[in-house]
Protein backbone atom coordinates (compact mmCIF):
# COMPACT_ATOMS: atom_id res chain seq x y z
CA UNK A 1 0.00 0.00 0.00
CA UNK A 2 1.59 2.95 -1.14
CA UNK A 3 0.10 6.42 1.01
CA UNK A 4 0.77 9.95 0.24
CA UNK A 5 1.40 12.19 2.76
CA UNK A 6 0.19 15.60 2.10
CA UNK A 7 2.54 18.34 2.20
CA UNK A 8 -0.58 20.95 2.44
CA UNK A 9 -1.26 22.99 5.09
CA UNK A 10 -4.84 23.48 6.39
CA UNK A 11 -6.45 26.93 7.33
CA UNK A 12 -9.86 27.91 7.99
CA UNK A 13 -10.84 31.22 7.47
CA UNK A 14 -13.62 33.46 9.49
CA UNK A 15 -14.83 36.37 8.22
CA UNK A 16 -17.40 38.51 10.85
CA UNK A 17 -18.92 41.62 10.10
CA UNK A 18 -19.07 43.82 12.66
CA UNK A 19 -22.00 46.05 13.41
CA UNK A 20 -21.28 50.27 15.04
CA UNK A 21 -20.53 48.15 18.54
CA UNK A 22 -18.06 46.08 16.84
CA UNK A 23 -19.59 42.86 17.69
CA UNK A 24 -20.16 40.49 15.15
CA UNK A 25 -23.73 40.86 13.14
CA UNK A 26 -22.69 38.12 10.65
CA UNK A 27 -20.01 35.41 9.83
CA UNK A 28 -18.65 32.96 6.90
CA UNK A 29 -16.37 30.37 8.06
CA UNK A 30 -14.43 27.81 5.32
CA UNK A 31 -11.81 25.31 5.25
CA UNK A 32 -9.12 25.05 2.72
CA UNK A 33 -5.38 23.81 2.26
CA UNK A 34 -2.34 25.29 0.73
CA UNK A 35 0.71 23.99 -0.26
CA UNK A 36 2.33 27.39 0.93
CA UNK A 37 2.47 28.25 4.46
CA UNK A 38 -0.32 31.62 4.62
CA UNK A 39 1.96 32.75 7.87
CA UNK A 40 5.31 33.08 6.27
CA UNK A 41 3.76 34.42 3.11
CA UNK A 42 2.12 37.30 5.20
CA UNK A 43 5.46 37.96 7.20
CA UNK A 44 7.58 38.10 3.96
CA UNK A 45 4.85 40.30 1.79
CA UNK A 46 5.11 42.58 4.85
CA UNK A 47 8.40 43.12 4.87
CA UNK A 48 9.07 42.98 1.22
CA UNK A 49 6.19 44.80 -0.83
CA UNK A 50 6.36 48.10 0.87
CA UNK A 51 2.75 47.88 1.80
CA UNK A 52 0.73 48.59 5.59
CA UNK A 53 1.04 45.14 7.84
CA UNK A 54 -3.02 45.04 7.24
CA UNK A 55 -3.00 45.58 3.57
CA UNK A 56 0.36 42.44 3.12
CA UNK A 57 -2.02 40.49 5.27
CA UNK A 58 -5.35 41.27 2.63
CA UNK A 59 -3.22 41.21 -0.32
CA UNK A 60 -1.51 37.64 0.61
CA UNK A 61 -4.84 35.90 2.09
CA UNK A 62 -6.39 37.01 -1.16
CA UNK A 63 -3.94 35.39 -3.52
CA UNK A 64 -3.60 32.11 -2.10
CA UNK A 65 -7.58 31.93 -2.26
CA UNK A 66 -8.08 32.85 -5.86
CA UNK A 67 -4.64 31.63 -7.17
CA UNK A 68 -4.60 28.23 -6.65
CA UNK A 69 -8.54 28.15 -7.57
CA UNK A 70 -8.31 29.70 -10.74
CA UNK A 71 -4.77 27.51 -11.65
CA UNK A 72 -7.02 24.30 -11.75
CA UNK A 73 -9.85 26.33 -13.20
CA UNK A 74 -7.85 28.33 -15.29
CA UNK A 75 -9.88 27.24 -19.01
CA UNK A 76 -13.19 27.61 -17.26
CA UNK A 77 -15.06 30.99 -18.84
CA UNK A 78 -14.83 32.85 -15.37
CA UNK A 79 -11.39 33.02 -15.24
CA UNK A 80 -9.88 32.19 -18.76
CA UNK A 81 -9.66 36.17 -19.72
CA UNK A 82 -8.23 37.34 -16.59
CA UNK A 83 -5.75 34.34 -16.09
CA UNK A 84 -3.31 35.50 -18.28
CA UNK A 85 -3.50 39.35 -16.47
CA UNK A 86 -2.95 37.27 -13.01
CA UNK A 87 0.23 35.57 -13.87
CA UNK A 88 1.85 38.84 -15.13
CA UNK A 89 0.76 40.50 -12.12
CA UNK A 90 1.91 37.24 -9.82
CA UNK A 91 5.35 37.61 -12.20
CA UNK A 92 5.65 41.66 -11.01
CA UNK A 93 5.17 41.12 -7.34
CA UNK A 94 7.17 38.37 -7.13
CA UNK A 95 10.08 40.40 -8.88
CA UNK A 96 9.37 43.84 -7.18
CA UNK A 97 9.19 41.31 -3.25
CA UNK A 98 12.86 39.88 -4.39
CA UNK A 99 14.39 42.98 -5.43
CA UNK A 100 13.04 44.52 -1.56
CA UNK A 101 14.47 41.39 0.03
CA UNK A 102 17.81 41.75 -1.84
CA UNK A 103 18.04 45.07 -0.57
CA UNK A 104 17.64 44.60 3.25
Amino acid sequence: MNSKISKNKHYQITIEELNADQQPANSLQFDYQDREDLFKLVEHLNASSGLENNDAKRLAVSLRLIGPLMMQNRKHPLFAEFFPHFKTFMQHLKSTVKQASASN
